[in-house]
């Protein structure tokens, strides 16, 4: 089959619209028609269903959209492991982790990297899906668990405990809760028990609603529990690790708090020569390091 063909069925399939992919490709409408056609002749066979809303592939066609994406990711590899250099970090790196690991803790950090390499392109995508490595749908994750796909190369970095926090302002005006049973004078924001998160902070939840609590504020992420203690809402159930960043914040009920949450540093292993990787691998590193010592030099202190 013709590479060139080939190239253009896949953006088509992946835009489902000709002229989109004719954007994309620099190509116009009509000539990414006559290569499509083209394809469709060699092949002997319909690989798009035609209608005023758009393209969808035909049965042959996802067989051939599978392989297709297949080879888009395998060049996509060939690409990034070209492209490392022995003494230069620059390009792409996809990065994933959850919503709010990223947003409270690894985004206040990234300026540090961009600053030792500004030539790097770090797309970053906070969800709490997890995304398939191997796949190379990112090139490389921090998960609030061990990963358990294969050929992949991980590293543990720490542990994290989900735990009560309020600010100052709250407590002054509501009291501070001395005893689980006084936590139902307060109103409690926390993730919702159905949302996806790890099973030690959710267990944690269930544990502090089992109190009857009248008033509550759930949010789907820990970025929004954040945001609703620091606005003095409520008593938040947070992961420990946003006390750096926000040492005002007052800890509630210090006997209360979650299991050990392990956070993993995870890539593929045909990725193990990249040098972005290594960057960013050794940037967290260092950062978490120093984290450490920070709480350390504080609990001394204390």
């Amino acid at each position: 089959m013709d590479w060139d063909k080939l190239r253009i069925f896949h953006a088509v399939a992946d835009a489902g619209s000709l002229t989109h992919a004719g954007d994309t490709l620099h190509l116009s409408q009509s000539a990414v028609s006559r290569q499509i056609r083209a394809l469709e002749d060699s092949l002997n066979t319909t690989l798009f269903h035609r209608h005023a809303r758009g393209l969808i592939l035909t049965e042959q066609g996802e067989l051939l959209f599978d392989a297709t994406s297949a080879m888009s990711r395998r060049l996509d590899t060939a690409e990034a492991r070209i492209r490392d250099s022995e003494e230069e970090v620059f390009g792409e790196l996809r990065v994933t982790t959850t919503i709010g690991f990223g947003s409270l803790w690894l985004v206040p950090r990234l300026p540090k990297l961009y600053e030792k390499y500004p030539d790097l392109k770090i797309d970053l995508m906070l969800e709490e899906r997890v995304l398939d490595l191997p796949m190379r749908e990112a090139d490389v994750a921090i998960r609030m668990k061990e990963p358990s796909q294969a050929d992949l190369i991980r590293r543990k970095l720490m542990s994290v405990r989900m735990r009560l926090y309020a600010s100052p302002e709250y407590l002054a005006q509501n009291g501070t809760p001395k005893t689980l049973g006084e936590l139902g004078r307060s109103r409690l924001i926390c993730q919702n028990t159905s949302s996806f998160q790890v099973s030690a902070g959710a267990m944690l939840v269930q544990n502090l609603l089992a109190h009857d609590i009248p008033s509550t504020l759930t949010v789907n992420n820990y970025f929004g529990v954040l945001q609703g203690v620091l606005s003095n809402l409520g008593i938040g159930v947070l992961p420990d690790y946003v006390i750096e960043d926000f040492p005002q914040l007052v800890r509630v009920l210090p006997d209360v708090e979650s299991a050990e949450v392990p956070v993993f540093l995870a890539f593929p292993e045909e990725l193990r020569q990249s040098k972005r990787i290594a960057a960013f691998r050794d940037f967290v590193t260092e950062e978490i390091i120093a984290h450490r010592r920070r709480l350390k030099t504080e609990t001394d202190a204390a």
